[in-house]
């Protein structure tokens, strides 16, 4: 039996698949929206022809490709284009605010330098916002002919994806990931998932994201099955519409960030005829998961037909290409219930019930997927942690990054005795993971380890806060004593204001037993965020702390 461990061997053989991308693009003016169907043949043959006219270009192995533009047929033909020119895809992100496009110019600069792109490829539509010293082509003037491709040979230990990492004050890393450690972790994600052909994905996840890239692009291109897929503008226009999507395609598999849950969920509640029944599972993930907002969206979705059977939470980073942990596919949300102070105070995940006072409701992740080894250790000493010890995750296996490009110093820093350190920290129970948080986040108050998405769920959950638009974090008080810190988006007006303060900071004294210092309430779109939408916990502190966050 052949081996195919690098992507255009993939690719080759899905392009006799009868399976079929359609692109969906969102009407401005209404809650319609167009498609373009086409198969996975056609998109393939347009892609020989990007590629020829890429290789006119210097592409091939060993030269990296700058991508920046919105989800569109143009963009996949071209990531389909440089894979198959046996040259490296760097996803350039986009501007997540209209009020940040010049961060957006440098920051496009910076990790186009920062990857040594050579060949930058630019929607006509983000043209303008280029770095003017950058030199780059338009993604509609790159034509060629299939028939002057030819197929170079391709190392599998050559990169095939440059993934940025989230970043906050520093330019993010460049994770490198060679043709072996993607096509190891689609497979493990096949295998993990029960995937297979005859499974419907339906994306509007952004492509500079390793799960939109990688998890729900790169498994349907590389295996033949339909994908429905369109941008993350769309959804957040009207969130509405990826439970339409589900429903009119008869969408089996997709995926997103626990935020997007919460939308759909509330969405689900103002939907009129959908029909949900053919949806197998879920995909939660990128960010912390909140328990109560996968039970609300199985709620919201029952009266269509969507199973309780059909969240899949799961466990990821780029670092590892892509995915880590999953859970039986078809097993639902399983939650274990531990008691916080035991948690923060002992680093152990005391069993309790969800009736206790200090109850937390923490997802399992489900089991490490093939290829990869996982273990729980002491963040200092490297020691290894027994079942229910909270301890920082490391890593190791095929599908783990060897590093990050030209960052000597930084990958060094990231391995300790061959096991990738992941940052975060979690615990093992019964062979499932369950992470807590992030070591770098943990807010250290009176002997406790609190941990902030604990308050930022609480203060989220008031009236006039903006779901998922709430930082937390410590500050070093004159006593060097850490006290904590909430910033948190909100829409209320100047008579609304106190009594939304004032709310919040009984809801996390509530939540934690310990009343915050101080509650910042700022403007919608105030709060620092990755190009993927993660909150940027550091530079927020970063700037309460200079005093340029500006209180409404």
């Amino acid at each position: 039996m052949t081996v195919l461990n690098t992507i255009p061997d993939r690719l080759e053989t899905a392009a006799s698949s009868a399976g079929s991308i359609t692109f969906v693009t969102g009407a401005t003016d209404s809650a319609a929206y167009t498609t373009d169907t086409i198969s996975w043949t056609q998109l393939h043959d347009e892609a020989r022809a990007m590629a020829a006219a890429l290789q006119s270009r210097g592409a091939g192995p060993g030269v990296t490709v700058g991508l920046l533009g919105p989800t569109s047929r143009l963009l996949i033909t071209a990531i389909q284009g440089t894979w198959l020119a046996g040259a490296t895809v760097a996803m350039l992100p986009l501007p997540m605010r209209l009020g940040s496009i010049q961060e957006f110019v440098d920051a496009t600069q910076r990790r186009i330098a920062n990857a040594g792109a050579s060949i930058v490829l630019v929607d006509p539509a983000l043209a303008d916002f280029v770095p003017p010293d950058v030199a780059f082509t338009r993604l509609d003037e790159v034509h060629g002919s299939a028939s002057a491709f030819t197929a170079p040979t391709v190392d599998p230990d050559s990169l095939a994806i440059l993934q940025f990492t989230s970043g906050s004050t520093s330019d993010p890393k460049g994770v490198m990931l060679p043709h072996r450690c993607v096509t190891a972790n689609i497979d493990a994600i096949r295998r993990g998932a029960a995937f297979t052909e005859q499974d419907t994905v339906a994306s509007w996840l952004p492509l500079y994201h390793d799960m939109g890239l990688i998890g729900l692009l790169g498994v349907p291109m590389t295996t033949g099955a339909n994908l429905v897929i369109a941008g993350p503008q769309d959804f957040l226009a009207a969130p509405l519409r990826w439970l339409d999507w589900m429903s009119t395609f008869s969408g089996t598999v997709t995926g997103g960030p626990n935020f997007a849950y919460a939308l759909a969920a509330r969405a689900a509640r103002r939907a009129g005829d959908l029909d949900l029944r053919n949806w197998r599972l879920a995909l939660n993930g990128a960010e912390p998961i909140d328990p109560d907002s996968v039970e609300a969206f199985v709620s919201a979705g029952s009266p269509f037909g969507l199973s309780a059977s059909t969240p899949f939470c799961v466990y990821g980073m780029a670092e590892a290409t892509l995915a880590i942990t999953f859970p039986e596919p078809g097993s639902g949300m399983t939650v274990d219930t531990v008691d916080r102070r035991v948690l923060e105070t002992d680093r152990y995940a005391a069993p309790t019930t969800s009736d206790h006072d200090d109850a937390r409701r923490l997802p399992r992740l489900g089991r490490v997927l093939d290829g990869l080894e996982l273990r729980v250790v002491d963040p200092e000493t490297g020691a290894r942690r027994q079942d229910r010890e909270v301890g920082e995750i490391e890593l190791r296996g095929e599908s783990i990054t060897p590093g990050y490009f030209r960052n000597d110093e930084a990958t060094a820093a990231a391995f300790r005795a061959g096991w990738l350190r992941t940052g975060d920290l979690g615990y093992l129970v019964d062979g499932e993971v369950v992470i807590c948080g992030r070591r770098k986040d943990v807010i250290i108050v009176g002997g406790r380890n609190v941990f902030p998405e604990d308050i930022e769920r609480a203060a989220a959950a008031v009236d006039g806060v903006r779901a998922g638009n709430v930082i937390a974090f410590g500050t070093t008080g004159r006593k060097g004593r850490e006290s904590i810190v909430v910033v948190a988006e909100t829409k209320a007006d100047d008579n609304g204001i106190d009594p939304v303060r004032t709310a919040v900071a009984e809801r996390v004294t509530d939540a934690i037993g310990i009343p915050p210092s101080e509650i910042v309430l700022v403007a919608p779109g105030t709060l620092p965020k990755t190009s993927s939408g993660k909150l940027q916990r550091s530079l927020c502190r970063d700037r309460y702390l200079s005093d340029i966050l500006e209180p409404v």
